[in-house]
């Protein structure tokens, strides 16, 4: 039987895993952190002498807590005010990519799928969990975790980019449009925009946010423009990162509200611009809420 320091050490060995796979499951990092804590709690819990593979046991432990939390997640979703996006993470621009690909974009194709197939696509597919692992974690046989996620990957391959951009084309693109909407350059922004680009904002009715979709170059333009003439005092930029492994930066707005932008490209174009300004959703970057908390 493990002693109280083999049980921690194994724990902390697959911390990281686990917590990157609840989050892939909810969207949301405080979920995914409470998940992990419970299955801690329960990896103490139990007769460590029963548990011949210890990282499965944890892998399914973490599984099956995250989607107990789905259906009441989806529930809240549903009353959520305005657009909803994963909860930001952020990577330094000098700092390594993120291990897995599954960017902000697959994050939100990923829930339009059931909890299952969002499982079974997840565990096989991004974590490379074996089949016969996530067929014990979900209580089905492989042939129907193999057809979910045959199904979900279906679902998913669309919304994957069919020429990945290259970090230093994602970063130029970055800083072209952040300074394009900092200057209230139109003719910059349109040589960057793709015609069919969408913007989706998140307040989460806590920060200044459009509550629906913004469709296509026109209006995104006119959209930045009229910001740049009716406020101003200038965005701060705080620093260009990577957000759920797409090109970005985190900034304080016009209106002083910190936000994180992501941007999905392709072919050299804007195709998607995603902003979360809910100040739920950036405690985590450890910075003031707004710019006048800075002074």
């Amino acid at each position: 039987m493990m002693g109280d320091q083999d049980t921690t050490a194994v724990f902390e060995a697959n911390r990281t895993r686990l917590v990157r796979i609840a989050y892939r499951m909810l969207g949301s990092c405080a979920e995914a952190e409470d998940v992990v804590q419970e299955a801690w709690i329960r990896w103490q819990g139990v007769d460590q002498s029963t548990v011949r593979q210890p990282a499965a046991f944890l892998v399914r432990t973490v599984t099956r807590l995250s989607l107990d939390i789905i259906k009441s997640a989806r529930a809240r979703r549903e009353a959520y005010v305005g657009n909803w996006l994963p909860e930001p993470v952020y990577e330094p621009e000098e700092e390594a990519p993120a291990q897995d690909e599954l960017t902000l974009t697959l994050m939100m194709a990923l829930e339009r799928l059931s909890p299952l197939e969002r499982a079974a696509f997840l565990l096989h597919d991004v974590f490379a969990v074996p089949m016969d692992e996530i067929a014990g974690t979900l209580g089905r046989d492989a042939a129907a975790i193999r057809q979910l996620a045959v199904r979900a990957r279906k679902h998913v391959q669309s919304a994957r980019p069919r020429y990945p951009v290259a970090p230093e084309e994602g970063d130029r693109i970055a800083r072209a449009f952040f300074h394009a909407t900092n200057n209230g350059d139109v003719a910059g922004l349109r040589a960057l925009l793709a015609d069919g680009v969408i913007l989706t904002a998140d307040g989460g009715g806590k920060a200044n946010a459009w509550l629906r979709p913004i469709i296509g170059l026109d209006r995104i333009v006119r959209l930045f423009a009229g910001l740049h003439r009716k406020l101003t005092i200038p965005p701060v930029l705080v620093r260009w990162s990577r957000i759920d492994g797409l090109p970005g930066y985190i900034s304080y707005e016009r209106d002083g509200t910190l936000q994180t932008t992501a941007l999905e490209i392709e072919d050299g174009r804007i195709t998607a611009v995603y902003i979360t300004r809910n100040p739920d959703k950036l405690a985590k970057l450890g910075l003031p809420g707004s710019s006048e908390e800075l002074h």
